[in-house]
C-alpha cells in the first residue's frame, strides 16, 4: 500500500501537531506511512476534495462542502477564549467600519467575521477577498481579516484589533474550533482508523510536551520572543476536540447556515466514533 498523502500547514499553531512527523523518534517510520505536503489551509481542503490527499488539516468550514469525510477524533486547533492569531485589524473604530478585506487563506475565519458583524456587532459591511498583506488591505479597506502567523506579527499599537475567538466566546459562551484533521472515507478499513487517529493524537501530545523546543525554533522564524510563542501555544491554542469545543463547532455551523454564510453541515462523523456527555450550553443568541 502506498503512503497516505497528508496535506498539512506550516503555521506556528500546527507545529505541535506535526512533531512526530518532523522531529520525533518515529519520524523515519512515519514518513514511510505518510507523505506530507505543506500548503495553506484553503489548499488543504482543496486537496482532500480533489483526491490528491487522503488526510488533511482543514478549516472547519470545508467540512460543509466536501462530502465523504470523517474527523480524526480528539485533535483540533481551537481556542477557549482569545486566540491572538485570528484578528480583525482596523484603522478606525468598529462602528465606522464599512469595508473589510478578507484574508483568502481560510474560509472558516472569513465566515466567522461575517457572523460576528451580523450577530454580535449588528453592522452591515462589504467584504472583499484579498491577499494577506496588511498595508495593502488597509490601503483600500477600512479593516482587514488577518489569520495565522501574520496576525501574530501585527503591531497592535498602530491599529485597533479584535480577537475573533474572544468575540465569539463573548457572543455564544462557547469556544471556537478553527481546524481539524479529516480523512476521506474508504481510505483504510475501519479497524485501522483508530490506529491512524492514535498516530496523529500521539504526535500532538509529543508536540505539546516539546513546546519549549518549538518556541525556540519559531522565535527565529517569526522574530518573536520565545516566551511570547510559548504562551501562545500553551494558553491560546487548545488542541483537543472535547465536548465543549464540539458544541461550539456545532453552533458555528448552525449560525453560518442560518445566515447563508456556509451551506448546512452534514452530521459530524468521527474516526473512531466518539461519545460525549452533554456539554454546558452556550449563551442563547
Amino acid at each position: 500500500m502506498h503512503p497516505l498523502r497528508v496535506s498539512a500547514i506550516r503555521y506556528l499553531n500546527t507545529a505541535p501537531l506535526m512533531w512526530d512527523f518532523e522531529h520525533g523518534s518515529r519520524g523515519v517510520e512515519l514518513r514511510k506511512q505518510f507523505e506530507i505536503d505543506y500548503t495553506i489551509p484553503s489548499r488543504c481542503a482543496q486537496m482532500l476534495a480533489e483526491g490528491s490527499a487522503e488526510i488533511g488539516i482543514i478549516p472547519v468550514a470545508a467540512y460543509t462542502t466536501i462530502p465523504g469525510l470523517r474527523i480524526l477524533s480528539d485533535v483540533a486547533i481551537a481556542s477557549k477564549n482569545a486566540v491572538r492569531s485570528i484578528l480583525l485589524v482596523s484603522k478606525r473604530p468598529l462602528e465606522q467600519i464599512r469595508t473589510v478585506a478578507l484574508d483568502t487563506s481560510s474560509r472558516t475565519s472569513a465566515a466567522l467575521v461575517q457572523l460576528l458583524f451580523e450577530e454580535h456587532w449588528k453592522q452591515r459591511v462589504e467584504f472583499t477577498q484579498a491577499d494577506p498583506r496588511l498595508e495593502s488591505m488597509l490601503a483600500h479597506h477600512d479593516a482587514a481579516l488577518l489569520i495565522g502567523d501574520p496576525a501574530l506579527l501585527v503591531d497592535r499599537s498602530r491599529y485597533l484589533t479584535w480577537d475573533l475567538a474572544e468575540e465569539w466566546r463573548t457572543l455564544t459562551g462557547t469556544p471556537f474550533v478553527f481546524a481539524f484533521w479529516a480523512i476521506r472515507n474508504g481510505v483504510c478499513p475501519d479497524e485501522e482508523l483508530a490506529v491512524t487517529a492514535e498516530i496523529f493524537g500521539a504526535s500532538r501530545d509529543e508536540g505539546i510536551r516539546n513546546t519549549v523546543l518549538i518556541a525556540e525554533e519559531w522565535s527565529h522564524k517569526l522574530a518573536l520572543p520565545r516566551d511570547t510563542i510559548s504562551d501562545y501555544l500553551v494558553h491560546n491554542i487548545h488542541y483537543r476536540l472535547d465536548a465543549e469545543n464540539i458544541a461550539g463547532m456545532k453552533l458555528f455551523f448552525q449560525l453560518a447556515a442560518a445566515h447563508g454564510v456556509l451551506p448546512p453541515a452534514p452530521e459530524l462523523r468521527f474516526a473512531p466514533e466518539l461519545e460525549f456527555r452533554n456539554s454546558a450550553p452556550g449563551k442563547r443568541i
